[in-house]
């Protein structure tokens, strides 16, 4: 038998030698590194929430008296709502630019059922027709093989220009008798006057976790997203998956469009403009990477909540919150550099 070279791989020899096991201490620290890095990129974006906490807690007298957290969460609930689509997507490798679109599109349906059917018929309008909407650019980026950033900016221009043809350009509202029960995601609950679409944010959030950490679809969708050759190989059906991430996006977005249209009582074709931008970067600063096959909603969760902080931060200490916009732009560039330097590593 020929010996081997050194630094060959030695795992196919018959006979082994123990200093056979010498080569591989360097993989052995390599390894424990990777685990520390892993756990800087899990771990680190909580810290980070927690030192924003303790810092606005300290500096000021009102960040923690109830009527604050409550406002912080209703704040979160519409990019949260889309961050849950958005990390999805991500995570399986696709990009969804025509989130808020799809969310104007269904609040705007889900106004206009609600004035012939009622509320929850407008409801149920609203959620097929995010569905819908989120098949379509699930199909179309998976059969015309065009990069889906490309696909679903198209999508959000002519979901624009379906919700202007809707509407007329105007603003639309449920009927007078109807409005009560159409704002009733906006109303606070006996929970300390938490709003209902609060916990309609976390049940979303709790069920995408779940779906995504504890099932086999999840173990999917990060296969699809970490190696889409490979997972066809392993009989993963690649295109399927897309296409059922891009449906739970426009689910997503359909939901946060019945809580702005609850909140303002009506809805329009401009609303939640760009919206999808900042629950993208919520996703990426919560340490999804933007390669696809890394996250987990926690973490984007946590990306919602420190977007939301700062732009409370800033209110509270009264500062400028024209600032507040190059604060969170160097908080996504530094979330991306670190995913690339945690990439470099591991190679």
């Amino acid at each position: 038998m020929p010996s081997p070279t050194p630094g060959s791989d030695l795992g196919d020899l018959g006979d082994r030698d123990p200093a056979d096991t010498l080569p591989r201490a360097p993989a052995r620290s390599a390894g424990a590194a990777g685990r520390r890095f892993a756990l800087l990129r899990d771990y680190g974006i909580l810290l980070s929430l927690l030192a924003m906490v303790v810092a606005l807690s300290l500096s000021t007298d009102t960040f923690l008296t109830a009527g604050n957290l409550v406002n912080l969460l209703d704040q979160a609930v519409v990019v949260g709502l889309l961050a849950c689509g958005a990390t999805l997507c991500i995570i399986a490798g696709v990009f969804d630019l025509s989130m808020s679109a799809v969310l104007a599109v269904s609040a705007i349906v889900a106004v206009l059922v609600t004035t012939e059917a009622g509320v929850a018929l407008g409801v149920l309008a609203a959620l097929g027709t995010g569905a819908v909407l989120g098949a379509c650019n699930g199909i179309v980026v998976m059969t015309a093989r065009v990069h889906s950033f490309i696909a679903t900016l198209a999508s959000s221009i002519v979901y624009r220009g379906l919700a202007v043809i809707i509407t007329g350009g105007a603003i639309v509202y449920p009927a007078s008798g109807q409005l009560a029960a159409f704002q009733s995601l906006s109303w606070p609950t006996v929970l300390g006057g938490v709003t209902a679409s609060s916990l309609l944010f976390l049940l979303v959030a709790a069920v995408c976790w779940v779906l995504l950490s504890g099932t086999t679809y999840g173990r999917r969708i990060y296969a699809v997203g970490g190696n889409e050759e490979a997972a066809r190989l392993a009989g993963v059906r690649v295109g399927l998956i897309r296409v059922s991430v891009f449906v739970l996006s426009g689910i997503c977005a359909a939901l946060a469009g019945l809580v702005l249209a609850s909140r303002g009582g009506s809805a329009q074709a401009s609303m939640g403009t760009l919206l999808e931008l900042t629950a993208i970067a919520a996703a990426v600063l919560g340490g999804t990477s933007v390669r696809g096959g890394e996250g987990a909603i926690w973490r984007g969760m946590i990306g919602v909540l420190i977007l939301t902080l700062i732009g409370n931060g800033f209110n509270l200490l009264g500062w400028d919150t024209t600032y507040k916009q190059v604060v969170e732009g160097l908080l996504i560039l530094g979330a991306v550099s670190l995913d690339q330097v945690l990439r470099r590593r591991r190679a």
